[in-house]
């Protein structure tokens, strides 16, 4: 299986990679100008960013093609996560309260990307925006006291959105969500 990390900047960009070879797959970290058709792949992860990134689509390169045109499933992470409310025709802001550090991760809705996990477990968090209204066809998945959406899921392609890095070792069933995000991606090989 092979499932590439879009560079948005993010401190933890080579995290997400590291995950995913520890899990045996092969993946690599490419710009985010890479164009779509180079990414002959099983899956993608939009990774974090630099400070309020998410909001800026000049600084989100090519990720708003691989939203509309991938045939293959993809996770974004913060940034990503963020980038992807918007581009969906959601909304993302500054957070109310900004979390950074160890927070409870509620989970809402079953789902494939929670498949395994407790309906609740500590997320890592470092984040001052969110996405504060779901575009059309998503729905949540999880939230946290501070955040209402901390993950979503596109009802009509395999499509994800984190708020939280669970690339981190911090997060709690973090690789187990990787797991579950590779299993969506061999299902839609």
């Amino acid at each position: 299986m092979k499932v590439f990390v879009v560079d948005n900047g993010g401190q933890w960009t080579h995290r997400e990679w590291r995950v995913l070879r520890y899990l045996d797959v092969e993946t690599k970290i490419v710009p985010n100008t890479t164009p779509l058709e180079e990414l002959e792949v099983d899956g993608l992860v939009l990774s974090g960013g630099a400070p309020r990134v998410g909001l800026d689509a000049d600084m989100m390169g090519n990720n708003g093609e691989y939203l509309e045109k991938a045939g293959f499933p993809i996770l974004g992470i913060c940034a990503g996560h963020q980038f992807m409310a918007i581009h969906f025709g959601g909304e993302a802001g500054p957070s109310g309260i900004p979390e950074f550090g160890r927070t409870q991760i509620e989970v809402d809705e079953e789902d494939e990307l929670f498949e395994g996990l407790p309906k609740a477990f500590q997320g890592w968090e470092s984040h001052n925006d969110e996405v504060t209204v779901l575009p059309e066809d998503f729905i949540g998945l999880a939230h946290s006291n501070n955040c209402k959406c901390q993950a979503m899921k596109y009802l009509k392609r395999p499509i994800y959105g984190v708020q939280f890095h669970p690339e981190v070792e911090h997060t709690e069933y973090g690789n187990d969500i990787f797991k579950n995000f590779l299993n969506v991606c061999e299902e839609n090989r």
